[in-house]
């Protein structure tokens, strides 16, 4: 039997304001207080216009509605975390359907257009002692759309910036990448798109179309493959996925420019082609994707692994693929939620969101939402 919790935010919110207003007030000056404070108070009118729904069944399975453009997906524990693009995370008690809405406190401003925002976010491995995670954000300086990769930590409702670990990532309108996730080395890995300007995905110069390797700190590992640069990829247009499988192998799913979206295997100084090539053309030292999707569009971003299968969701596709390793089978999952940015798998169980509210769906009256699938069982679109 179902039971299901019906949240307003407008509590949460208020004790939010309420601590973070002692704690500005604590470590600021009173001005600054009343400027910080001001702007909060801004960003929870907007959160409140529309409460958190959150269904919790018997049988463990927690699903949520009214989100706003979703991001990512971490699970601590029974706490689920979805970060939201327009920079805010939802914090959910899986065991109880509890809400608590965590506002983002960063020293550049997030810059929520086209496809930029709050993207990445990642949990700290030590999160449930340091309360600590990592982010990947858009924002604007001297007239330049950039993107940045700091640490943050939460105290008071609040995901606080601790420290800049890369900074001046070019940015733009389209294709900023921006997943970004802790691999089995314990290092940092992230995302960048060419952001429109094809040319930089060849240029080692440039951080933008590739992916990067740095420890939490934010220095550059000593084993990286080029000598004094984050980078651990190139030749990407816009990935947006990153797991690992059992034997620690890196992939990543990448859009393609008409069709040609990827699936890569990721090795360490390797050039995957665009825009020189794409799809199942060939070049000289250029590697070509393990799977492609020809003429037609998926435009991958979250990944997961779980039983030798890659778990992909699909933004234009509208489904979870998997991908299975072994016998190379490429089979549709899940589908009829509309459109599908992450997906994180644990336990058998398959967490996803669906991103309708980006401008490029069809939203429903619940959308934006987290679905909670079991992989014991046959997945099914009309699963409530």
């Amino acid at each position: 039997m179902k039971r299901v919790v019906f949240f307003s935010v407008l509590g949460v919110v208020l004790a939010a304001g309420l601590g973070i207003a002692l704690f500005w007030n604590d470590k600021d000056d009173a001005g600054d207080a009343g400027k910080k404070q001001g702007s909060f108070q801004q960003d929870a009118n907007e959160v409140i216009k529309r409460a958190v729904e959150v269904a919790v069944s018997d049988d463990g399975s927690v699903n949520a509605n009214h989100l706003n453009i979703p991001w990512t997906i971490n699970k601590n524990g029974s706490w689920i975390f979805l970060s939201q693009r327009e920079g805010s995370v939802i914090q959910i008690d899986g065991n109880l359907g509890l809400v608590d809405v965590q506002n983002v406190k960063v020293s550049e401003e997030i810059f929520h257009e086209g496809e930029g925002g709050f993207l990445g976010f990642t949990l700290a491995p030590d999160f449930a002692t340091t309360k600590m995670a990592f982010a990947y954000h858009t924002y604007k300086k001297d007239g330049k759309t950039l993107n940045r990769i700091i640490s943050l930590k939460l105290k008071d409702h609040t995901w606080k910036e601790e420290r800049v670990l890369l900074d001046g990532i070019p940015g733009g309108m389209v294709n900023n990448g921006g997943r970004i996730k802790i691999g089995p080395d314990g290092m940092l890995y992230a995302t960048t798109g060419d952001v429109g300007q094809s040319n930089n995905a060849q240029k080692l110069d440039s951080l933008a179309g590739k992916i990067l390797r740095m420890n939490v700190n934010g220095g550059i590992p000593a084993d990286n493959p080029f000598k004094n640069s984050y980078i651990y990829s190139y030749g990407h247009r816009n990935p947006q996925g990153l797991a690992w499988d059992n034997g620690k192998n890196l992939y990543s799913s990448e859009h393609g420019e008409s069709g040609h979206d990827e699936i890569n295997l990721i090795q360490a100084g390797k050039n995957y082609g665009w825009p020189v090539i794409q799809g199942d053309e060939e070049a000289k030292d250029m590697i070509k994707p393990m799977i492609q999707s020809g003429y037609e569009t998926w435009a991958p971003s979250g990944m997961a692994f779980n039983d030798g299968k890659l778990f992909v969701a699909s933004l234009a596709g509208k489904k979870i693929f998997t991908y299975d390793l072994a016998n190379k089978q490429f089979q549709e999952f899940y589908g009829d939620a509309g459109r599908l940015r992450d997906v994180l798998v644990e336990n058998n169980e398959l967490y996803t969101i669906t991103s309708n509210r980006d401008k490029r769906g069809k939203p429903t009256e619940k959308d934006d939402r987290l679905i909670h699938l079991s992989l014991t069982e046959k997945a099914s679109t009309n699963k409530k």
